[in-house]
């Protein structure tokens, strides 16, 4: 059974495993890996209340669905204290759920002008503004499950 406010409407449509894999080489923070989809690319993403956007991995970049009606501006970012230079875009992110529903967000994502190879081996991230703050979630370190559904 999903989450459930009190008066019995659901808190959650959907739910999904998630990793938590120990710290990397230098690393002293764990990280929520998740499984989503950025457009149609299924990839594993960090959950991060603090990015403020969806940030891509560069490798999944020739794969999305980019239009000149889904950019909305240049910017820089600075991620894991470097600065990026790149281009923000409306695409849908879609939470695979293996309980209930999956849940797709009109979102706000971050496409680095980076090479795949100077990105490394951080997957992408799911941030705040312009994607968590658009759907209700919760993260249960009991049975590591996270939880989600729309407002």
């Amino acid at each position: 059974m999903l989450l459930s406010f009190r008066n019995g409407r659901p808190f959650a449509t959907g739910s999904m495993p998630y990793e938590y894999p120990p710290p990397g080489s230098g690393e002293v923070a764990t990280r929520i890996l998740v499984t989503v989809a950025i457009g149609s690319q299924q990839t594993r993403a960090i959950l991060d209340t603090g990015a403020p956007y969806v940030i891509c991995d560069p490798r999944l970049i020739p794969h999305l669905p980019i239009t000149s009606t889904s950019t909305l501006e240049q910017t820089k970012l600075l991620i894991r204290g470097h600065w990026v230079r790149g281009t923000l875009h409306r695409l849908p992110v879609n939470f695979l759920a293996v309980e209930g529903e999956d849940l797709e967000v009109d979102a706000t994502v971050f496409l680095p002008d980076l090479e795949a190879d100077s990105w490394g081996n951080l997957p992408s991230f799911i941030g705040l503004t312009g994607c968590l703050e658009r759907i209700r979630f919760a993260v249960d370190p009991g049975d590591d499950t996270f939880y989600f559904g729309p407002l």
